[in-house]
Formats: structure tokens, C-alpha cells, sequence
């Protein structure tokens, strides 16, 4: 018997078949080509001595060289995948090389079928790690259109072919792209097929292309093949006999048609199918990898929905499924501990926080019940402070849902100076960290709150402040949000330290701000500033030319009658100050404002406008007489006798409140 040939490569034979490489006789290049294939076949320290010799660059050069022949070309696509199935630093170095940009532009240029595959093979194995380039694969149409050809070439391509459009199809262009390119068709068409790694490598496909698409959504629910509608043929992957592989995609795909609007909440799929399989999918008899799966994408089904929430808290014990989720040792024993292990702990825990997010969104007793869990207010803590940005994020998102919750805020968040953590995660946080750290101190801002203290005395003014000169407006948002909810009943010493930190130059940018919810709350802080009879004079003593300005760019503006109802109000506030006042009665142009919002066709404009006449003139106040004789002059009263015969029961009572406040009438 011929004993088998033994290839082992060391720095020395490393060195000399890399330079055969670069020969121009073919067959010593072939030769050598072999030789390092069968060398680095299996063996990751042969590959890394290989990448360390300069390899890369010489593969690179070869592979688009048409002197050299079809089976060197070949050759060295092998060896290029050979290589990508090595450690993540090995496949770092593809990467950094462009390997995948080169091996597509030879894809491009050749169309022998085990080239192709070859291909196919390594771009497939490069794409499926997170750093990888993916962007290359929409870079040209050519390459779309030549991967979706080769889809019928065999099974081998079919899957490598879904698999690189699914691991590349990332935004709505990419998904409009497949779709003029025909892929509803070879989706309905893959999806009849009996191979199951075809079936889930299609299924994951057409998660990406109908992810957040709400018209390529509603058209695939609407696609029959066969005498089957896709969501149909959906619902029966999703199964019980089916690979557990194949029951996730499934149910992501019918959690992505719901998403997108293309089903109903209570399509059985959905509410029967998905939800379900998906709760059965945590539980402790799978994989660890698949239940982390099948939690990740639960907390997407049910995220939006307070029914399918109701739903999964109550089925298969899902709560304290997750508390094992959460409770997952970093460090079993065994094979799997270790950086393995830890790296294990932290995707369990992350799913877990994202679920019960999604869980406790809505519900006040569902929040409850997860409070109560097996101390998970601890291990959320913890989250809070993990190195992994992502178990952060999904800590902090947890937290969030919980805030919503009077109770918990009064309690559990107080017992656990959860406020700390928090404050703590917003140094040097990503924008996405922030907004949803911000977010939940929102929350804990709020009068109710017995962490709004010590969040304030912590300098949050300063940071909100900040947050409001952000470019994320969402950023904006939380920071003019959070100023607001500070300035609620607050004491005269804060509302001066917001209005001296943020700015009446500020104050205007945010005014003028095109998201209408910044917008508001900007004129939501103005009126909790603008509150208590003392407060609105020493404000308006510090800035009043400046907020009566903002108040009329308001009015002025083309902007929503809730908007201008809120800047009335502001108005109304600053008429029930003593001294304020008079920053109304001085300036005529507001006056005819408030005159010209008294006769508005929408009540509730009229209303706020009425009850600032009401406030002005109120007869208890010092100067009330002259008040009163200036707004007669202006007609006002008269316009008040004339509203008196209003049908609509809030107007009629402002207008009867102003009325009697008039000494004569």
C-alpha cells in the first residue's frame, strides 16, 4: 500500500513554493498552488504560517491573470477558501486584503462551473463573519444579476447564493434591487424545494428582503405558488417536524410580513404560529444558540403589541425561561468555559433584557411580574455595567420598558439607585447607548420620581443641555425632554440653572427645529418654567423680550394648532404673574394676537386665547381696573359678550370666567 503523501509547511517550504508562485512556467505554479492547498487543508497554524510568508498578495495576483491557466485560477480560489475557514485573524487578513472584492471581479470574468462554485464557496464562508465587507456584493449590478443566474446552476450554488444576498441585503435600495431583479419568484420557487438547507438559506433570504419593506411585504403575502400563499407555506416551515433551523427562519419571516404591516396581529401565523413556536424555541431542551435566536426575534414579534405581550407572558412559562436565560453561568464547567463560555453568558443575557423590553412595554401587572423574577433587577444592574456594548444597550432598553412603571420608579428603582448606573453609562456612550440611557432618565425626571433629586444634583443640567445641540434628533429630544420634566414644580434655583445653561439662543434654535416633537417640548419647558406666580416674574424679569419674541414667532409661523395652543398657554402663564404681565400689556402686537386667536375656528385655540384675557384681567389683581380699560378700548370685551352664546361647553365656560372678571359687567 502507497502511504499517503505527508504536507507540512514551515517558514522554510513556506518561502519556497511562494516564490515558485511567481514563475512563469504553469505547471511549477500549479505545483505549488497544490502543495499549499494540501498543506493548509485542516490546519490553521499551516494557514496562519502561509498568511505570515506574503501569500495573499501573490493569490491576488494571479487569480485575474489570463496567461495563467483555468486550473491555477482554479487552484487558487480553493486555497482562498481554504483560508477563510480559518481563525477569525486569519479571515481579518481576507478582509483587510479585499479578498472578496477580487474573488467577485474573477467571478464576474469566468464562467466555468467549478470556478464558479469555488467562488461562491468563499465569498459564502467570508460574509457570515461581522466584520466582512458585504458592501461589495450591491457595489455593482452586475454581480447581483450574475448571482441570481447561478441560482439554477446546482443546490451547492443555490444555497451559497441566498446566503451571500442574505448575509449582504441590508437596506431598502438593496431590497428594491433583488426585487426588480425577479427574487419574489425564485423565493416561492426555492421555498418547494425538500432540501432543508436550501429551504432555511432561502427563508433567511426572504427575512432580509421583506424586513421593514412594507411594499415588497404585501407583495410576497399576496404570491401563491403552487396553489399556496407564501405565508401559508411560511406557516408550515415553521412546524413541529421541521429542523429547529428551519422553525426560526420561518418564523422570522411571518415575524418580518407582520412588521411590515403585510399581516395582521391576529392572523393565526402570527398570533398561533410564530408566537408559539417561538416561546417553545427558549425553552431549555434547544441549543443555546437557538434559543438565543428564537428570543431575539420575539422581542421583535411582540414589541409593538400589548395583545401578543399579554400572550407570550402568560404561555409556556416564559418568564422564568428567561430568568434561566439571565442567570446563565460565564463560566460552566466543562467544555464550554472559558472566553466560550462568557461569550455564551452574555448572548443569553442579551436576549433575555430584549424580550423583557418588549414584554413590559405596555403592561403595568406584566412589569410587575418581571420585577419579581428571580432578582433581575440586580442582573440588569450588572448588565448596565458589562464591558459588551450590546448587553449594555439591551440593559438599558430593559430598564426603559420598566421606567414606565409609577410603581417601580417609587420602589424598585429608588431601592436600587438605579439613576447611578445610568448617569454613569452616559460617559463616552455611542449615539444609540445615549438615546436610550437619556430616554429612560426621562423618566426617572419625573415629579414623581424620588431620583429626580439626586440625578439633578448630579449635574444632569449640563449634560441634558448638551444633548439638545446634538445632531441625532432623537438626541435633541430626550435632552429638551428630560430639561422639561426637571423644570416641573422645581425649585426657583433649578428652572434659573436651566435657562442660564441652555440659552435663550438655544431655545430659539429649538423652536425653529423641524421635528415637531422637539418642538413642543421646547414650549412644555417654557411652561414649566413659566409656573407659580413668583417663578414667572423673576423669569420674565431675566428674559422676558426674549420668550414674548419666541411666543409670537410661534403664533406667527405656519405651524399645527396644537403647537399654538401650547404658545397660548405659555401666554396664560405669564398672564397670572404680578409683575409679568405687563410684558403682555406693554406690547400691542401680542395683545392682537390674543384678540385675533379669540375668534379662531378651533375651539381649543380660542379657549387658550380667552383664558389669557381671563388671566390679565383678573379683578383681584393689582392694576386690574387699567387692564381692563385697555382691553374694552381693544374690543375684547365686547368680543367676549358676543362668544358668550358659544354651544361648545369649555369655550362657553372660559368666556363666562373672563366676562365676570370685568368690574361692570
Amino acid at each position: 500500500m502507497v502511504p499517503h503523501p505527508i504536507f507540512v509547511m514551515n517558514a522554510e517550504t513556506s518561502r519556497y513554493y511562494i516564490d515558485n508562485l511567481y514563475t512563469q512556467d504553469n505547471a511549477k505554479c500549479y505545483q505549488a498552488l497544490n502543495f499549499v492547498k494540501n498543506s493548509i487543508m485542516g490546519s490553521n497554524r499551516q494557514k496562519g504560517i502561509v498568511i505570515a510568508n506574503g501569500i495573499l498578495p501573490r493569490l491576488l495576483q494571479v487569480l485575474p491573470d489570463q496567461t495563467k491557466s483555468p486550473d491555477i485560477r482554479l487552484e487558487t480560489v480553493v486555497i482562498l477558501g481554504s483560508l477563510a475557514k480559518g481563525t477569525e485573524d486569519q479571515v481579518k487578513s481576507l478582509v483587510d486584503a479585499n479578498v472578496v472584492t477580487y474573488i467577485f471581479n474573477a467571478f464576474l470574468m469566468n464562467d466555468e462551473p467549478k470556478f464558479i462554485e469555488a467562488c461562491l464557496r468563499c465569498i459564502c464562508t467570508i460574509l457570515q463573519f461581522p466584520f466582512a465587507d458585504y458592501s461589495v456584493v450591491f457595489s455593482d449590478a452586475a454581480i447581483i444579476r450574475k448571482l441570481i443566474r447561478t441560482i439554477e446552476d446546482s443546490i451547492s450554488n443555490s444555497i451559497c447564493a441566498m446566503s451571500i444576498l442574505s448575509y449582504s441585503c441590508r437596506t431598502t435600495v438593496h431590497q428594491n434591487t433583488l426585487w426588480e431583479e425577479g427574487i419574489g419568484f425564485i423565493l416561492a420557487n426555492l421555498l418547494n424545494t425538500e432540501l432543508d438547507d436550501l429551504s432555511i438559506a432561502t427563508l433567511k433570504c426572504f427575512a432580509r428582503v421583506c424586513q421593514d419593506n412594507p411594499m415588497i411585504s404585501a407583495a410576497l403575502e399576496e404570491t401563491e405558488y403552487n396553489g399556496k400563499t407564501m405565508p401559508e407555506m411560511l406557516d408550515s416551515m415553521r412546524g413541529g417536524d421541521r429542523p429547529t433551523s428551519m422553525r426560526l427562519a420561518a418564523s422570522k419571516c411571518i415575524t418580518c410580513l407582520y412588521r411590515a404591516g403585510a399581516l395582521q396581529v391576529n392572523d393565526s401565523k402570527v398570533m398561533f404560529g410564530a408566537l408559539p413556536t417561538l416561546v417553545r424555541l427558549c425553552q431549555n431542551d434547544q441549543k443555546w444558540e437557538h434559543r438565543v435566536e428564537a428570543a431575539e426575534i420575539l422581542a421583535v414579534l411582540i414589541e409593538d403589541d400589548a395583545e401578543l405581550q399579554s400572550l407570550a407572558s402568560i404561555s409556556n412559562h416564559l418568564l422564568q425561561t428567561l430568568a434561566e436565560f439571565v442567570n446563565y453561568p460565564a463560566h460552566p464547567l466543562g467544555e464550554y468555559g472559558g472566553t466560550y463560555g462568557e461569550h455564551r453568558s452574555k448572548e443569553m443575557k442579551q436576549a433575555a433584557f430584549k424580550v423583557f423590553a418588549s414584554l413590559g412595554a405596555n403592561d403595568e401587572e406584566i412589569r410587575k411580574r418581571i420585577i419579581e423574577t428571580d432578582n433581575l433587577i440586580d442582573h440588569i444592574v450588572l448588565g448596565l455595567k458589562d464591558p459588551s456594548p450590546k448587553v449594555q444597550l439591551a440593559a438599558v432598553r430593559c430598564l426603559h420598558s420598566l421606567s414606565r412603571s409609577v410603581q417601580q420608579l417609587r420602589t424598585t428603582f429608588q431601592d436600587h439607585s438605579v439613576w447611578k448606573p445610568l448617569m454613569a453609562l452616559l460617559e463616552g456612550a455611542s449615539d444609540e447607548i445615549l438615546s436610550v440611557t437619556s430616554s429612560t432618565l426621562c423618566n426617572l425626571l419625573l415629579e414623581f420620581s424620588p431620583s429626580k433629586e439626586p440625578i439633578l444634583e448630579s449635574g444632569a443640567i449640563e449634560l441634558f443641555c448638551s444633548l439638545t445641540k446634538r445632531d441625532d434628533h432623537s438626541l435633541r429630544l430626550n435632552g429638551i425632554w428630560a430639561l422639561m420634566n426637571m423644570a416641573f414644580q422645581a425649585e426657583q434655583k433649578i428652572k434659573s440653572q436651566i435657562l442660564s445653561t441652555l440659552g435663550t439662543d438655544q431655545i430659539f434654535n429649538l423652536l425653529s427645529d423641524s421635528h415637531i416633537n422637539i418642538l413642543m417640548k421646547t414650549l412644555g419647558l417654557l411652561r414649566n418654567l413659566l409656573s407659580t406666580k413668583p417663578h414667572i416674574d423673576y423669569i420674565m424679569n431675566l428674559c422676558g423680550g426674549d420668550i414674548i419674541q419666541a411666543v409670537m414667532m410661534i403664533l406667527e409661523g405656519d405651524n399645527l394648532p396644537e403647537v399654538k395652543e401650547q404658545a397660548l398657554c405659555i401666554l396664560a402663564n405669564i398672564a397670572d404673574g404680578d409683575i409679568a404681565k405687563d410684558y403682555i400689556m406693554r406690547n400691542n402686537e401680542i395683545l392682537k394676537k390674543i384678540q385675533e386667536y379669540m375668534t379662531n375656528c378651533n375651539a381649543k385655540l380660542q379657549a387658550a386665547a380667552i383664558f389669557c384675557v381671563s388671566n390679565l384681567v383678573w379683578k383681584e389683581d393689582s392694576g386690574a381696573a387699567d387692564r381692563q380699560a385697555k382691553l374694552k378700548e381693544m374690543g375684547i370685551f365686547k368680543l367676549l359678550q358676543q362668544l358668550i352664546t358659544t354651544s361648545d361647553s369649555l369655550l362657553f365656560d372660559k368666556v363666562k370666567t373672563a366676562l365676570t372678571q370685568f368690574s361692570d359687567s
